[in-house]
């Protein structure tokens, strides 16, 4: 069964930190990108960051404008696990973030571009 599952959500100050982990089961991760996804009360799902696959020679990865220079992924693919390191948070990362494996093996901020959807975790960001 494909799947993918994330964790390490939770409450956090602004200005703070937290990982979040995307554990893959069911294929081989190798082989695809991966991307962070996030959506808010009231609001359409946002790409947040994707990573190419492994296929290619070095990993691409690419931020949306609002969490470039916070937010970091990356992949361990003996783990199968992608994360997404999330620094100096704000009130607006507020939101259930998702993880979802992508077509191709660049990856996009476009969630029609994604064939499998995890659960999601929830991230709340308040004093």
């Amino acid at each position: 069964q494909v799947q993918l599952v994330e964790s390490g959500g939770g409450l956090v100050q602004p200005g703070g930190s937290l990982r979040l982990s995307c554990v893959a089961s069911g294929f081989t991760l190798d082989y695809y990108p991966i991307g962070w996804f996030r959506q808010a009360p009231g609001k359409e799902r946002e790409g947040v960051s994707y990573i190419s696959s492994s296929a290619r020679r070095t990993y691409y990865t690419n931020y949306v404008n609002s969490v470039k220079g916070r937010f970091t992924i990356s992949r361990d693919d003996a783990k199968k696990t992608v994360y997404l390191q999330m620094n100096s948070l704000k009130p607006e990362d507020t939101a259930v973030y998702y993880c979802a494996r992508g077509y191709g093996s660049s990856g996009s901020l476009n969630e029609y571009e994604y064939d499998t959807w995890g659960q999601g975790t929830q991230v709340t960001v308040s004093s």
